[in-house]
C-alpha cells in the first residue's frame, strides 16, 4: 500500500498523480506539490467516478486514476493475471454487451467473462478466435456496431433471472455483511433469524471472534454465489451534526452503466426504512468501491445513521428500533422479487404479511 497523499505533499508521486488528471483535462498541467488545485481536482475527479469525494488520494483513487488513463485501443487486451484493469476494458465490455454478448458485469476487469465474450465475437464475425481484443477485433467490433444493436441485454437477463427465481424467498442465497459495531452485528443477526425462519440461505461474512478484511468478504460473497449481499453499517462524520440513512448500489457515469438489481433494492431499502423511523433519508447512491464492484452478486451498501450523531447513536442503540429496521429490510427483499403488480406501496407490508401470503414453501 502506498502512502494516502494529501494537501501539502509532495515528491514523484504527486508528479504521476498531476499527470493523471492533466490528461482527464481535470487541471492545467503537472506538478510535484499537492496544493490546493490539485486537491479539486482530485474532489473532482472522485465525483465523477463514484469515489469517496475526500480530496485524498488513497490506494482506490489511484488505482481509479490508472485506470481512467486508458482508452479502447490503447493496448491490446487479454486475460492476464493479474488482471487488466481500466476504462478500456469497460468500453470493450459496454460494447459488447451492447451487441447481445455477456461478458458480465461492465466493472472495467478483464476476466474470463469478458474473454470468453471476446471469443464469442471473433467466432461470429470470421477473424481468429484468440479472446484477445487487439486492433482486428476492434475494427471488427466498430463495422459490426453501426448496424447492430443488442437494446439492454443486461437489463433483460436480470430481469429474466428475477423471474425465474420467482417470488419465494426460500432457497435464495443473500449474504449479510455487518460492520465490527456490536448494534450493527446484532441487527445482522436479528435479520438472519428472519430469514432463516422464510427459508433462506444465510451467510455472515463475520462473527464476533472474527474480523475480515474488505477483500477476505468479497471473496466469502463470491463464494457463496448469492442473490443478494447487504453490507450494513454506520457512518462517521468530524461533525456530530452529520445524520441520516444512506443506501449505495455499484454504478458508474463514467462507463454508463449500474446495477440493475443492486439499484432496485437499495431504493426499496431506503424507502422502507424511511417510511418506518424517523431518520433523515440521505437518499441512494452509485458508487464504484471495491465492494460493489468486485462482489459478483447485487450488493448494497446501507449507512444506518451516523455514529458520531448522537440522536442516530441512540436510535440504533434502542433494540425496539434495530427490530423495526429490520422488518423494513425484510419487506424491501420480498418487493425486490414481487412483480409489479404484486408489490404494494411504500411502509404497508409486515413481516406477518409475508408468511400469510405463502411466500415461503
Amino acid at each position: 500500500m502506498t502512502p494516502d497523499l494529501t494537501l501539502g505533499g509532495s515528491g514523484d508521486l504527486v508528479l504521476q498523480v498531476t499527470n493523471y488528471l492533466t490528461r482527464l483535462n481535470l487541471l492545467k498541467g503537472e506538478s510535484s506539490i499537492f496544493d490546493a488545485q490539485v486537491q479539486s481536482a482530485v474532489k473532482e475527479f472522485q465525483q465523477s467516478r463514484g469515489l469517496t469525494v475526500s480530496g485524498v488520494v488513497d490506494d482506490t483513487t489511484l488505482r481509479a486514476l490508472d485506470e481512467a488513463r486508458w482508452k479502447l485501443g490503447d493496448r491490446v487486451l487479454t486475460f492476464t493475471q493479474p488482471l487488466m484493469r481500466g476504462d478500456d476494458v469497460a468500453a470493450l465490455q459496454s460494447q459488447l454487451s451492447e451487441m447481445g454478448f455477456n461478458c458480465g458485469r461492465v466493472d472495467g476487469i478483464f476476466g474470463k467473462d469478458s474473454e470468453s465474450a471476446v471469443m464469442e465475437f471473433q467466432k461470429s464475425v470470421g477473424i481468429k478466435v484468440d479472446g484477445r481484443c487487439g486492433p482486428a477485433t476492434i475494427m471488427s467490433m466498430l463495422r459490426l456496431k453501426k448496424i447492430v444493436s443488442g437494446g439492454a441485454p443486461i437489463q433483460l437477463r436480470d430481469a429474466a433471472i428475477r423471474a425465474e427465481r420467482g417470488p419465494a424467498l426460500a432457497g435464495k442465497v443473500i449474504v449479510i455483511d455487518p460492520s465490527e459495531s456490536a448494534a450493527i452485528f446484532d441487527l445482522s443477526q436479528r435479520l438472519e433469524g428472519r430469514l432463516v425462519a422464510l427459508g433462506v440461505n444465510v451467510y455472515l461474512t463475520r462473527a464476533i471472534t472474527s474480523n475480515p478484511d474488505e477483500s477476505e468478504r468479497i471473496e466469502i460473497a463470491n463464494a457463496a454465489s448469492a442473490d443478494l449481499v447487504i453490507s450494513l453499517h454506520q457512518d462517521r462524520y468530524l461533525n456530530e451534526r452529520a445524520q441520516g440513512v444512506a443506501t449505495y448500489y455499484y454504478g458508474s457515469d463514467s462507463h454508463g452503466v449500474h446495477s440493475i438489481v443492486g439499484e432496485r433494492f437499495a431504493t426499496l431499502a431506503q424507502r422502507e426504512i424511511c417510511a418506518r423511523t424517523d431518520l433523515l433519508n440521505c437518499r441512494t447512491h452509485a458508487k464504484t468501491w471495491d465492494l460493489l464492484r468486485l462482489t459478483k452478486s447485487p450488493t448494497v451498501r446501507i449507512e444506518l445513521g451516523y455514529e458520531t450523531n448522537p440522536g442516530d447513536h441512540r436510535r440504533v442503540s434502542d433494540p425496539e428500533f434495530r427490530e423495526t429496521v429490520v422488518e423494513a429490510l425484510m419487506v424491501a427483499i420480498q418487493r425486490l422479487y414481487l412483480s409489479a403488480e404484486n408489490d404494494a406501496k411504500t411502509g404497508t407490508l409486515r413481516i406477518s404479511d409475508l408468511r400469510r401470503a405463502g411466500l415461503r414453501r
